[in-house]
């Protein structure tokens, strides 16, 4: 059997998700009479100090909701250059909602509070472009899964403050942040005006993610989000897994972060300029086949024709995650193709 290392949604569902989930007392969501996904919105705004929550089959849903909530047709919203909402989300606040972005590069997606403070231009006047929220990445995908720093979120909510800017979280993966860093999810929650978290991401959940907000933001991303096509009806079957996620799989994250740094280790030894393992906070492995002869796109075939699946997310630029489906044995089994692919 294959061994999936593409990302840290190719998980299935347990046998003990698949016996709640098919247990959840259920009703139509459309009019709020879903007692398993109302519970699940009110679980996980509480996690995060906020007041109220509203569930989403996608956490690109989730992020559009939020920016929506926040920035006007023709605003601006700022993020880093290689954040999932610029780059992965299909033009979505462009195309939904009217909105323009501007980004800053980041090294690994590590945030720096000027950086984005910098750029920021509210109030523009009736001429040029007006920045209304900044959005911040944790962990940063694309940047290797990077644990953004505590103390610069809070320098960026100052910053922000003072401009009069609104935060938005895209917290896809703050489960694995929360694990690295030990800061706590009310306290990441206190600094964001929005955010969006997702269970199929590392907590193993088939699909789902939360936007969270205040009480009056969230009832309008409710009309939104039904307005995009989301209205689900029975869906306590989904909300039910989350519920499961979250019991279950939140603290196994350290292993996935352990068998990523093992893997880390091993190609660093095998080729340095590939990865620095310091920088492999999470379950993220990036890899930088820029001294190498093939392309990642190539360098994924050849993993996979020996039972390893990988992504190729750049001409030179290839992704490993680890995963609740992926154990020690595999860890040692993908390294010892990674070895093999690598001096082909």
């Amino acid at each position: 059997m294959a061994i999936d290392l593409r990302s840290d949604t190719v998980t299935r569902p347990s046998l003990g998700m698949r016996e709640a989930i098919a247990s959840a007392p259920v009703g139509d969501d459309v009019y709020g009479d879903d007692p398993t996904v109302n519970s699940l919105e009110e679980r996980v705004a509480a996690m995060f100090g906020k007041e109220a929550g509203v569930f989403t089959p996608t956490g690109s849903l989730a992020n559009q909701l939020a920016i929506r909530m926040l920035v006007n047709p023709g605003e601006e919203l700022l993020a880093e250059t290689n954040s999932h909402i610029v780059r992965a989300e299909l033009g979505a606040a462009a195309v939904f909602s009217g909105i323009t972005t501007r980004t800053w590069p980041a090294n690994y997606g590590l945030l720096k509070a000027a950086d984005a403070l910098e750029i920021a231009r509210p109030n523009s006047g009736p001429y040029l472009v007006s920045t209304t929220a900044i959005a911040v990445e944790n962990t940063h995908n694309f940047g290797g899964g990077t644990v953004q720093p505590i103390s610069e979120i809070k320098e960026l909510r100052k910053g922000a403050d003072e401009l009069g800017l609104a935060l938005h979280l895209d917290g896809a993966r703050i489960w694995n942040a929360h694990i690295a860093s030990g800061v706590s999810f009310a306290e990441y929650g206190q600094y964001f005006d929005t955010i969006s978290v997702c269970l199929s991401k590392g907590l193993g959940a088939p699909v789902g993610s939360v936007m969270l907000s205040t009480t009056e933001r969230v009832t309008k991303a409710r009309v939104w989000r039904k307005r995009y096509g989301a209205g689900m009806r029975q869906i306590g079957l989904l909300a039910a897994a989350g519920h499961y996620a979250l019991d279950n799989n939140i603290e196994r994250l350290a292993d996935d972060h352990r068998r990523a740094k093992e893997i880390a280790h091993a190609i660093h030894a095998i080729d340095s300029s590939l990865i620095d393992p310091t920088t492999v906070q999470t379950n993220i492995v990036g890899l930088d086949l820029a001294h190498l002869p093939f392309s990642a796109a190539e360098f994924a075939t050849r993993c996979r024709e020996k039972g390893l699946w990988i992504s190729a997310l750049g001409p030179k630029y290839a992704r490993l995650v680890t995963h609740l489906d992926f154990d020690d044995n595999q860890c040692a089994e993908a390294i010892e193709i990674l070895k093999i692919a690598l001096v082909a």
